[in-house]
């Protein structure tokens, strides 16, 4: 074998190495695909009755609901110490010991009621950059490396941007050169911003000027258009990513009393959910020069909490904000099957299994099945945060279930438990 040889292969190696690596990462808000969907193979099928090998914790990574990201061997996430200091940090994957901190700017709208203010928003990484938004409205670009900052702007200051009560909540949209980031307001509901300098591409001032709500964009293809759509105080909008035209708008989805639901899509459909009521189901068709949104069906205790949920062949997985988990076929509505025995929960899937966090803590493994529920494990991570109580609203445990490199990471307040999920043969 030639020395040109030995190298093709080395290269070939290298290149399949890194490509199972990215896949297997979590990268951002919901995962690679931003719909709580992971690919990776060889997990557990079954936990033991005390959960998976726990192989570290953390108890000192700062306030704040914000999910991780999982890059490599770095957690990228949110947090904050007080009212002036929310942050950006990362940490190693191997011990969560900190690799660097980088302050974002003060709380957003620290008087909110109930009185939770804190960090949110799930970073987003995309190659050697990192983005992240402050529940103030401060957007950051960082270097991934080393947290030092490229550029920022203010979705307050910039665009004169109106978040909602709990204030901003949104997850940055990483689309090929664009960032997408909802500053809410009359002005600049949604914008596209060049992802390398933050120089404005364009602005959609949607109809209404509606607030921005607590949900992250997603980029749909329906209609004969690539859009964002999002969850607005009003509804959910899409706009058109080239221009940022306004399309269209579902409005039943705003009967709930917070707009937290990420929306989902497949093909031509967009589902909703309306924070303890129900869900819909929009089909998106072309009509005149614009897109018009059908509605499918709008039922009451479909999938509608703060935790999202997930796609799964033809059947939608999530839980409803008065608790409970549901399977429902997609296209239909129709109910297959609820399990009662889950609070406001949420949820991420891989290989064949729900991977549910409880807003009591607790952490399931369900398979994701029409046919009946079907648990796998539950357990609850120990030395636990201790939670606020007011009469409105008990402290939740908010952030998102993270499955990366075979690994399942849970968050909850300034706690962070990384299991080992990996099936040994």
């Amino acid at each position: 074998m030639t020395s040109r040889s030995v190298a093709s292969i080395a290269a070939l190696l290298l290149c399949l190495c890194v490509t199972s690596h990215a896949q297997s990462d979590w990268p951002q808000w919901r995962g690679p695909e931003r719909n709580g969907i992971s690919q990776e193979k060889g997990l557990l099928k079954q936990w033991p009755r005390e959960g998976p090998k726990l192989l570290w914790q953390v108890n000192d990574i700062g306030d704040g609901y914000s999910t991780p990201s999982v890059v490599g061997s770095r957690i990228y996430l949110m947090s904050n110490r007080g009212m002036e200091n929310e942050f950006v940090q990362a940490l190693s994957t191997q011990d969560g010991k900190v690799i660097w901190t980088t302050r974002v700017g003060n709380v957003g709208n620290p008087n909110q009621d109930p009185p939770y203010p804190k960090a949110r928003s799930t970073p987003t990484v995309d190659g050697n950059l990192l983005y992240a938004l402050g529940s103030d409205g401060d957007l950051v670009c960082l270097d991934a490396k080393n947290g030092k900052i490229q550029w920022q702007k203010s979705l307050r200051k910039d665009f004169r941007g109106q978040p909602h009560d709990w204030a901003y909540a949104e997850s940055p949209l990483v689309d090929g050169d664009v960032l997408v980031v909802t500053p809410g307001g009359e002005q600049a509901t949604i914008v596209a911003l060049n992802k390398k300098t933050g120089a404005l591409i364009w602005k959609s001032a949607v109809p209404g000027g509606d607030a921005a709500g607590y949900a992250s964009a997603i980029i749909v293809q329906a209609g004969g258009r690539k859009q964002y759509v999002q969850f607005l105080s009003k509804g959910i909008v899409g706009v058109d990513a080239k221009t940022g035209e306004f399309l269209w708008r579902y409005k039943e989805v705003v009967k709930g009393p917070a707009q937290a639901f990420t929306p989902v899509a497949r093909d031509a459909y967009v589902y909703g959910g309306a924070l303890s009521i129900g869900g819909g189901l929009v089909r998106l068709k072309p009509e005149g020069s614009g897109v018009a949104a059908e509605q499918v069906y709008f039922e009451r205790g479909l999938p509608n909490g703060f935790g999202g949920a997930v796609l799964v062949g033809d059947y939608l997985y999530g839980t409803q904000a008065m608790g409970g988990l549901v399977a429902v076929e997609f296209t239909t509505g129709k109910v297959k099957w609820n399990a009662e025995n889950f609070g406001m929960s949420s949820a991420a899937y891989a290989e064949g299994h729900l991977y549910i966090h409880d807003g009591n803590g607790d952490c399931v493994l369900v398979e994701a099945t029409p046919e009946g529920y079907r648990e796998k494990g539950r357990f609850t991570p120990p030395n636990p945060p201790k939670k606020k109580q007011v009469e409105q609203m008990s402290e939740k445990a908010f952030a998102y279930p993270v499955i990366a490199n075979g690994r399942l990471y849970i968050r909850d307040l300034e706690s962070l438990w990384v299991y080992d999920i990996k099936e040994r043969r």
